[in-house]
This record gives C-alpha cells, sequence and structure tokens, in this order.
C-alpha cells in the first residue's frame, strides 16, 4: 500500500486536509506532488540511501515531500523550525543531506544556515524564495506527475530533541525493497492491529496530527494513515479548543496526543469542553511522556475508554502499549511489551527483581545506531554485552510484566544521597490550578550535593511570588515524602518546551548550575 493506489482508485478523496485554513491537498494531488518531487530528486543525481532534509512548518505540502522520499528509496531528514540555526546547521550538516527543502516562512532561518551546510547541493524554497534558495515551485514545474520507473522503500532518519545533550541522529537499517514491501510496513501493521485502522485500502478513518510534523510519533503515524488511504486533518499549531472543533468538524476517528495538550484541553472552562462533539473518536493515543494518572484519570471521565498509552522512542527498538481498560487495572502503567522484551537493570547491566526501578532495557527488538556517533550508540548499549539497548529511561515491571516509568536517568537528582525522581513531583503539581507548566530538577546544595527546585509558568489570573511558592511546598509536602519536594519555586513567563511537548529541562538544570559556579 502506498498513496498512488488510492490516487488511482479515488483521486478526489481528501488526503492532507489543514485544520486552521480548511485547505484540502487530494489524493490525486498529493501524489502528482510526489511524483515531480521525485523526480527532480532522481535528476539532481540521488539514489536510494542518499540523504534529503526537510525544515518546514505543518505545510500543506509536507507530506507529499515526506512521501517523494520515501517512494524514491532516501533517507529523509525533517528538521524543527524552532532550532537555533546553530542546532538547525549542525543537523542538516550531520545527516549528510544533498538536498535541503524549507518555505518562505523559514526564510529568516534557512538563511543563517546557507553557508554552514557544504554537502547541500540544491536549497529549495517552498512559496517564494530568497537568494541562495531556488523556488520550488520552478524547480519542479516541468518535472513529470508520474511515478518513478523503479521505487522502493526509503526511511526516515529522525533526530532525537535533544532534552539531554546534542540531537542524535536515529540511523535507519538499510535493506531495498520494493515500494510496498518490506520492514517499512512495520508500524503500518501494528497501528491497524493495535488502534483499528482500516488497512484494506477502502478509507474512512480521520486521523487528527495536533503537533509538529517533524517529530517522529506525528510524521510516521500519518505516513501510515495516508500509506492506508485515509484521510488526515493536521493543525497548523496546537490550541487547546482549536483541536476539539478539529475533532467535531471532520469527525475525527483516530488521534494522538501528548499529555501537555491534555493538561491544557482539561484547563478549559467546563463550557468550552463540553461545546463540542467528540463522539466520533474512537482512538486518542498518546505518548512522548509520561502522563500524570491523575490527569489520565480526568481524560478518560470525559472522552471514555478511548485512550490508548504507549512507550517508545525514535530509535524504534522497542514498544510498549496498553488499552484504557488494561490500564484502569494497573493505573499509572505505559503497559506490556508488543515489540521487544522489557529488562530493568542497575548501572552494572544487573537485572533487578519485580518492582525496583531502574534502567529499562529492551532485548529481542530492533537495533538501532546514531548517525556519526559510534560513543552514543555504544551509551546505549547493555554493559553486560547481551546486545540489549536503552532509551536513557528509569522504570519499573510488576508481576504482571507492565512497564512503569519513572523518569529519565539524566534527570535523576541525588540529594543527601538519596534518589529522587523528579517526574513525580511534576505529575503532582500538574494540575495545580495556579499552574500551567512547571519543570523540576536538582540545582547544587553545598550540603546535600543537589537539593530539589521546581520552576513555575503561573497559570492565567495566579500571581507569581513568594506567598505562591510557599503555597506550592506545602502542597507537595502534603502529599509526598517531605525528602522529595521543592525546597524552593522559581517563576517563568514561559517554560523552554519543544513542540511536541517534551520539555528541555537540560537547559533549566545548565542555566542554574552555570549560575551556582559563577560562570556566565
Amino acid at each position: 500500500m502506498h498513496p498512488g493506489v488510492t490516487a488511482a482508485a479515488h483521486p478526489h478523496r481528501p488526503a492532507v486536509i489543514m485544520a486552521g485554513t480548511g485547505r484540502v491537498v487530494g489524493y490525486a494531488e498529493l501524489d502528482a506532488e510526489c511524483n515531480r518531487f521525485a523526480h527532480l530528486l532522481y535528476d539532481a543525481g540521488l539514489r536510494p540511501g542518499d540523504h534529503v532534509a526537510i525544515a518546514l512548518e505543518n505545510h500543506p505540502l509536507y507530506l507529499a515531500l515526506t512521501w517523494a522520499a520515501q517512494c524514491s528509496g532516501l533517507i529523509y531528514t525533517p528538521v524543527g523550525v524552532r532550532l537555533h540555526p546553530d542546532e538547525l546547521a549542525y543537523v542538516v550538516d550531520n545527516c549528510g543531506a544533498r538536498v535541503f527543502v524549507t518555505s518562505a516562512a523559514q526564510a529568516e532561518l534557512a538563511g543563517a544556515i546557507r553557508d554552514r551546510a557544504p554537502r547541500v547541493e540544491r536549497w529549495l524554497m517552498l512559496d517564494g524564495a530568497v537568494p541562495g534558495f531556488e523556488p520550488y515551485e520552478v524547480a519542479v514545474r516541468t518535472c513529470p506527475s508520474t511515478p518513478l520507473a523503479s521505487r522502493f522503500e526509503g526511511a526516515d532518519m529522525l533526530y532525537s530533541s535533544g532534552t539531554t545533550g546534542r540531537p542524535k541522529g536515529v540511523l535507519p537499517k538499510r535493506e531495498e525493497h520494493p515500494l510496498g514491501t518490506g520492514p517499512a510496513l512495520t508500524l503500518f501493521r501494528l497501528i491497524g492491529a493495535l488502534y483499528g485502522m482500516d488497512t484494506s485500502g477502502e478509507g474512512g478513518d480521520v486521523y487528527l496530527c495536533p503537533a509538529p510534523l517533524y517529530h517522529a510519533a506525528p510524521l510516521r503515524y500519518c505516513m501510515q494513515f495516508l500509506r492506508a488511504g485515509h484521510t488526515v486533518v493536521v493543525l497548523e499549531r496546537f490550541d487547546p479548543e482549536a483541536a476539539l472543533a478539529a475533532i467535531e468538524r471532520y469527525r475525527v476517528t483516530h488521534s494522538q496526543w501528548v499529555p501537555t495538550m491534555f493538561v491544557r484541553m482539561l484547563k478549559l472552562p467546563a463550557d468550552t469542553r463540553e461545546r463540542y462533539d467528540l463522539s466520533s473518536l474512537r482512538y486518542a493515543v498518546h505518548a512522548a511522556a509520561p502522563c500524570p494518572p491523575e490527569v489520565k484519570e480526568c481524560m478518560l471521565d470525559w472522552w471514555g475508554p478511548v485512550l490508548h498509552e504507549y512507550y517508545a522512542g525514535t530509535e524504534g527498538n522497542g514498544y510498549v502499549g496498553c488499552g484504557p481498560r488494561e490500564w484502569l487495572a494497573h493505573r499509572g502503567t505505559v503497559g506490556r511489551a508488543i515489540l521487544g522484551t522489557p529488562h530493568i537493570c542497575d548501572g552494572a547491566g544487573r537485572e533487578l527483581p519485580v518492582g525496583e526501578d531502574g534502567l529499562v532495557y529492551f532485548a529481542d527488538g530492533p537495533q538501532f545506531s546514531y548517525h556519526g556517533d559510534p560513543d552514543k550508540t555504544e551509551a546505549g548499549r547493555d554493559p553486560a554485552g547481551r546486545g540489549w539497548t536503552t532509551l536513557g529511561d528509569i522504570g519499573h515491571l510488576d508481576a504482571d510484566g507492565y512497564l512503569y516509568l519513572t523518569d529519565r536517568q539524566s534527570h535523576m537528582v541525588i540529594s543527601g544521597g538519596v534518589n529522587i525522581y523528579p517526574q513525580e513531583v511534576e505529575n503532582l503539581l500538574a494540575l495545580h490550578p495556579a499552574i500551567a507548566d512547571v519543570a523540576v530538577f536538582g540545582v547544587p546544595d553545598a550540603e546535600l550535593g543537589e537539593q530539589v527546585k521546581a520552576v513555575v509558568q503561573p497559570a492565567e489570573g495566579a500571581t507569581p511570588g513568594p506567598e505562591l511558592a510557599r503555597e506550592l511546598i506545602a502542597y507537595c509536602r502534603a502529599r509526598i515524602a517531605h525528602y522529595k519536594c521543592p525546597r524552593s519555586v522559581d517563576f517563568r513567563a514561559e517554560l523552554p518546551r519543544h513542540p511536541t511537548g517534551k520539555l528541555y529541562k537540560r537547559l533549566l538544570i545548565d542555566e542554574y548550575r552555570a549560575a551556582a559556579s559563577g560562570s556566565t
């Protein structure tokens, strides 16, 4: 299956709908654009295994471009448009892209890296161009809208969001398979089996993407729904009420979220939340970060038993999931293994007993490597040499094999010799009415080594200051062990979050450590 099959049978079926503008890209248009760009790439000398980089906002032609690379057997790297120019230049150069595609909306960012990625041979810009870039529309104008003579499955090479260091490119295993065959269909089959996506090609499902398309899960799930011939509705940017309106307007059947989106929707006024008909929604999948149990319970009360959770990473080394009824029977779990076998180990690679927190490893799952970085690749391997791999998360298993995530290894606070996992405190504070967003982490302490710090983005109407700080600390101390609670609270207008919902906690940690050391 691929979009060309649907284009031939149902040319006028909507493939992509932009929720904000209402722009509709039909399957015939999607396929023609995909084919034109594929021919341009081929004529530029790119062959299976070569690299393309795409730096776009959620654009109507985004998925046509990624499908062009996919059906050309190429490796394509979608790049975040909120990166600093230094980060963007690093990713584009590091991935070895020979063609770079952006849009006029990103002209300032793209222009800042124009001379910093010497391996790029062609610089293309949608919706107009500035010096140093070719107008995309002119470049593809004479390219055929028919398919390439030979088509092979490509793959994405996505970069981790850099929450614990410089972004890492996850290098896919190169195997040449004709379009519509091979391991590229693994996720296609998985979504069909787990989340009820119709894989017959008859269409009928509607998938809502409320997140940036350059992130792993939104892109990959959109690609699979298009592979199956369904309609994908894309929010140009996340807005809680706009997301609810899109579900009602387009009769969305499937969607994918991150917990921060749930929190923002739950904080809408009750009459706003009740205004929209969400009855078409059959599967609301969430991942990317642990969901506070209280948040999930509120969502289940509101949306009903449609919430499905999974734990996986860009690296694709394992997949753990659970449905709503499983979760209610195992409150707080992210699920049981579907791909790979989870093991919990200590720092030396020794396996830990049921219920004890340690580093989560996967055995029997797909292997991965970080592009051009053997040290990072090795750091994700089991020190005991069993071939197990980890994403760096801390958690434990229960007696039934359900996995519970505690935090990332790199976020653990050691205060007075005691291990503290900030995620627990963040989960507790997430639904406090005075908090819009919160980050909890360790800061240097002369006596304890580290102490727990909370940095809070106040909710609208809340007054930041010493009184609110005391209230939040008391709130925590009334609910969890005192040693886990923040000893101090600072306030910020906004926290540094990736558009997918992941918190750039590393930036805050680095800032506070630099201040403590007296460096700038």
